[in-house]
Parts: structure tokens; sequence; C-alpha cells
């Protein structure tokens, strides 16, 4: 097992780009992955990196075994798998991320519920607007709203989620309904955006007479939490762009009312991802499936 453990722990090395960060990743020490690096070195009698006071990059020979590394790691993994699916109760730890308000409203309740069937599995639940890499931070599964750009993951389509803009009767009353898209670019109207590392500019598509608009918008603020961009709307601050999952009790209350009603925003596509290997984890493929199951037997209509 250790040579497993120094291969796994060079794997992890290689995708952080950081000792540390791997280290924190595995729970070991920082001393602890060092020398397991050291120990597959001496053995390899090769140099898997370049190491410097501020970087560590792999090498020719590093680049080369990662690839055979990650190979051996998922035949390891999938064998001890179908052993546990077939001989005892699924068991480990699995880490599973979402965005703020699907994982607040749907993912995070039903963690408790597939524990209770499922005991022996540990649920590690990262939730942020910002899009994590799902690689680099070790995740077995994450639910996303939108199109992925990485197309070497696999992706589940759960659905297609109605999104609606709105803002409070204040804020109406005060600066007025728009007619149309053309009005939310101008001064007269705030929008109130996600803005996170590496978000896109800001562009709502819309379902206009003439097609699909991306519509550019902008405010006097933003956030990279999206309940406070819901509170703001609420306090009257401007006007939001949001699935109808997460403000549907704020429409049933009137404390926001929809805008633009003739010009729908384009449903976003909530998905699953998981990375591309030949067979996934059953643990895995037990979770999403759970999890997937509930979305849709509690997502608003």
């Amino acid at each position: 097992m250790a040579y497993l453990d120094n291969i796994r722990t060079f794997v992890r090395v290689y995708e952080l780009g950081n000792m540390s960060a791997a280290a924190r990743d595995l729970r070991i020490s920082a001393a602890v992955a060092s020398s397991r690096i050291s120990q597959l070195e001496e053995h390899l009698n090769v140099r898997l990196f370049q190491r410097t006071t501020r970087l560590l990059n792999p090498t020719e020979q590093g680049n080369l075994f990662y690839h055979g590394a990650t190979k051996i790691l998922e035949a390891v993994d999938e064998a001890e798998a179908e052993i546990t699916s077939v001989t005892q109760q699924p068991r480990g730890t699995l880490f599973l991320a979402a965005p703020l308000g699907l994982g607040q409203r749907l993912i995070a309740p039903a963690v408790p519920k597939f524990n209770a069937e499922y005991p022996m599995i540990d649920i590690r639940l990262r939730l942020s607007d910002r899009k994590p890499d799902l690689a680099a931070e070790g995740l077995d599964a994450m639910f996303f709203l939108g199109v992925p750009e990485d197309s070497n993951l696999r992706i589940r389509k759960i659905t297609d989620c109605p999104r609606i803009l709105c803002a409070s009767p204040d804020y109406i009353a005060r600066r007025g309904q728009p007619a149309r898209s053309e009005e939310l670019k101008t001064e007269n109207h705030d929008c109130l955006n996600l803005r996170y590392p590496g978000a896109p500019e800001f562009q709502w598509p819309l379902q206009t007479p003439d097609g699909v608009r991306r519509v550019p918008v902008s405010g006097p603020f933003e956030c990279d939490h999206g309940d406070v961009l819901t509170s703001w709307a609420l306090d009257g601050h401007g006007i939001i762009l949001k699935p109808v999952f997460e403000i549907s009790e704020h429409l049933a209350s009137g404390r926001l009312v929809p805008v633009l009603e003739d010009e729908p925003p384009v449903p976003i596509q909530l998905a699953c991802l998981y990375m591309h290997r030949r067979r996934q984890d059953p643990k895995a493929r037990l979770l999403i499936d759970f999890m997937v199951d509930h979305i849709l037997a509690n997502m608003p209509a």
C-alpha cells in the first residue's frame, strides 16, 4: 500500500501543482507528501519534479509517469469498488460540489437522507457560485448550471430550469417597469449580477420576438454569492436574473415581481458532471442517482 500511497500523492501534487495543497487535499502533512515523492523518485530512479523555492514543475519523466499513474489508480479504484459492491455495504468518502442556491435548497437537505440509507459513505459537500475545477479539487461529482466548457467531463443532464427576471415592487414603483429588453442597457435600470474570478461578461440571454438576444447589462454593484443578489433585489436595489426554483417563495409572496414577461430569459441546463472514466465508482453512481431523483422530486414548479 505504501507504493500506491506514493503514487496517489504524486498524482495530486501533479494535478494541483503545489505540495502543500496536495497534502491538505490528502489530509497529510507537507513533510509526508514530500517524503512520498522522494521515495517514488528513488524507486523510479528519475526526477519527477523540478523544484525551486517558488515553483514545482513536472519533468518530462514526470509527465510520462502521470499518464500511467492515473491509469493504475483508476484500475485499483475500480477493482476495489467492484469488490465492495458485491461483498459489503458501500463505504468511503465522496466529494460533491454544487452552486449555492441549488446546494442550500435541494442538495444539502438530501445529504442526511442519503447517509441514512448508506451510513458507511461520508459526504463532503462544497457549495460555491464559483465554478470549481473538478479534477484539480478532487471532486467525485458536481452539479452545474449552464454548459460546461471542459470536454473531458461526462455530463448527465437533469433538466432545463426556467429562469425569470424580477425586482421588488418598490424598485418598479421608483424606476418603472421596462417595456423592452433594450431598456436594461440604459441608466434607467440597475441589473444585479453574479461575479466571481473567471466569470464571463454579463449578457442576459432573452427570448425576444426576433429570436434569442444576449443583452449586455450592468449595475452599481455585484457579488459572488447568489443569495446576496436576491437580498439586494428584495431591498429594492435592482433587477435580478434567477432560476425560478431559487426565488419561488418570494414570487409567491409578491416580494419579487416578474420583469419583461414578454421577453423571458432562456432556461438554463442543470446537469451533473463527473470525470470521464471507463467505469464510474459504484458509490459515486449511487450518490448521483439519489441526488438527481431528489432534485426532480423537490424542484419547485
